[in-house]
């Protein structure tokens, strides 16, 4: 059973990884890389979307929230530093490959923890893997760890202003989690009274508010930020949607047995 979930979980996060990452590159890199011209000064007025040497792919998917913790310091005024306010930057990959590559073992370690976490879920409620059982548990996936938080937390370019990483953090565990616990209640005990709880797990974390940012105004242009939560919000679809139907396909390929063994 173990080496079954492994084995499935490892198909389905490998190709959800591949497919998000083509669809990062494609969607969300261009306006990365332009928030990050802002950012640095570079451009200071609307420009054409374009894909330069340091295509930086990232989205959604791994929901840390941390694109703005730049130059080492953090948003209460802090520096992560060293002694005489000298500020020492964060280590992150080289622009080009060496950026996209360390992107893409994000996302299939991601995808790997996340077919696994679905797998778990399909077998401690009872249900038998499928392509078909897969997807639903897998939008439920979707709807917990992607759309609830972005309610709150949508996802956020280079050079916007943000709440503290820590608060952060914690919000979207506690609204995920919640949820989760939620949508369980609704969609597989579904007494009236655990329709009731599922309800209130679900609506609690936004009556108690994400963290608040400062509301800095920012040099990157509205739109931009509007592009870039819709389509990290749509490549998270479509991640989550390859986790279930794939993890489903594998988990029968791998329990299959052939004639030769069925027979013996």
């Amino acid at each position: 059973m173990m080496i079954r979930l492994v084995s499935a979980a490892l198909v389905a996060g490998f190709l959800a990884a591949v497919v998000a990452t083509g669809l990062q590159l494609a969607l969300t890199s261009p306006l990365i890389i332009a928030a990050e011209r802002y950012e640095s000064g570079e451009a200071t007025a609307p420009a054409a979307l374009w894909m330069p040497r340091g295509a930086s792919p990232a989205s959604l998917i791994v929901p840390v929230h941390s694109g703005h913790d730049h130059g080492g310091k953090d948003h209460g005024g802090k520096t992560d530093g060293v002694e005489g306010g000298e500020v020492a930057p964060a280590w992150q990959p080289g622009p080009g490959l060496p950026r996209m590559v360390f992107t893409a073992l994000a996302t299939l370690v991601g995808g790997v923890g996340y077919a696994l976490l679905l797998g778990a879920a399909l077998i401690a409620c009872g249900r038998e893997p499928s392509p078909e059982t897969g997807l639903r548990f897998a939008i439920a996936g979707f709807l917990a760890v992607a759309l609830a938080p972005a309610l709150g937390l949508p996802p956020e370019l280079p050079g916007m202003e943000a709440a503290p990483l820590a608060e952060r953090q914690f919000w979207w565990i506690m609204t995920a989690a919640a949820t989760a616990m939620g949508l369980y209640l609704i969609a597989i005990r579904r007494s009236s009274i655990a329709i009731a709880g599922g309800l209130v797990l679900l609506v609690a974390p936004h009556l108690a508010g994400a963290p608040e940012t400062s509301h800095t105004a920012s040099a990157l242009p509205p739109g931009y930020a509007a592009q870039f939560a819709a389509r990290s919000l749509g490549i998270a679809f479509v991640f989550w949607a390859v986790i279930g139907l794939a993890f489903g396909w594998a988990w029968n390929s791998v329990g299959r047995k052939s004639p030769a063994t069925s027979h013996a």
